[in-house]
């Protein structure tokens, strides 16, 4: 992957995702060794939409390698509040750093970046598209929670419509034997027709979709809930409507299986109360944790370093 971006989770092989696992676990397990592996590198983070997690994830891994960080967290703070283009903050920016971070409103936008720039830029979020990173951060999370990624039945819940972190999923869930999808959503938020045709019924992936979280609880292995996102909503009155449509209470994991786990990409609003927190199948803090050691993977193979 040396030289090569991430900007769709699609984009890396089943083998490339198991062995950026390894490599995290191995980080989990001997993080001393990887300590200075990214000495004199510099990451640039730049961000045009707020973030807290994504963005100090990103930061944070690069630190503990041992490499710096350069870029903003407002874009409002940068040229491009003058009218620069991405393709230009990209250029400018590829003069003073080894690999870059975006995160960007626009659809596309770091695939923009990319094609303008020689060295690797990871999509930290591109509009209600893909968020390739969040996707490693769950794979990572579930294979650490469960032991594996085969054989499993997914319930992704809430707002499967603008989720881009429910789309990259499901795309890369998809590849691995025996997984299941059940969809829970109102109506107005469906999965949309492009993932059901272009990943589901083109690998012959088994879903079913419902709006009640209650019906489906008992079978789930993963309950993957989200938020629904205001900011992707053109109408107010839709999002006051649609905001409370699922919210998890420990009530409703009375029928849930033991062993399920309970992921999220935060952050959350009010669709998981925080009752649910100290039940042991609440993994969506641990998952925030994961996602500095699977980005922490990620530099390493995107810069073509190899730890010994």
């Amino acid at each position: 992957m040396k030289t090569r971006g991430l900007i769709d989770i699609a984009e890396m092989t089943t083998e490339e995702l198991d062995a950026m696992m390894d490599v995290a676990l191995d980080i989990v397990e001997n993080p001393a060794k990887y300590a200075e592996s990214c000495k004199g590198k510099k990451l640039a983070t730049l961000f045009y939409e707020p973030s807290t997690r994504t963005r100090m994830s990103f930061e944070s891994a690069m630190l503990d390698l041992g490499g710096s960080v350069i870029g903003f967290s407002d874009a409002q703070s940068s040229s491009v509040s003058k009218g620069e283009s991405v393709a230009d903050t990209a250029r400018t920016v590829e003069c003073f750093v080894d690999v870059i971070a975006m995160r960007h409103p626009k659809e596309g936008a770091p695939l923009v970046a990319q094609m303008n720039v020689g060295i690797p830029v990871i999509n930290a979020g591109d509009g209600g598209h893909n968020h390739p990173t969040q996707t490693l951060t769950d794979l990572f999370t579930i294979k650490r929670e469960l032991g594996h990624l085969d054989n499993l039945v997914i319930g992704c819940c809430g707002d499967l419509k603008f989720g881009r972190t429910v789309h990259s999923l499901v795309t890369a869930m998809s590849r691995y034997p025996g997984v299941r999808f059940v969809f829970i959503s109102p109506e107005e938020l469906r999965i949309p027709e492009h993932v059901r045709s272009e990943v589901l019924d083109a690998h012959n992936i088994p879903y079913v979709e419902t709006t009640s979280l209650e019906d489906v609880m008992p079978e789930l292995d993963i309950l993957y809930m989200t938020r629904v996102q205001r900011e992707r909503f053109f109408n107010e009155a839709d999002y006051l409507r649609l905001r409370d449509s699922y919210i998890l209470t420990p009530d409703k994991l009375v029928t849930a299986k033991k062993e399920m786990r309970i992921l999220h990409p935060l952050p959350r609003v009010n669709e998981i109360s925080v009752a649910v927190d100290e039940d042991p199948r609440a993994a969506y803090f641990r998952q925030v944790r994961n996602g500095k050691f699977i980005r922490m993977a990620l530099f390493l193979k995107l810069l073509g370093i190899e730890v010994k």
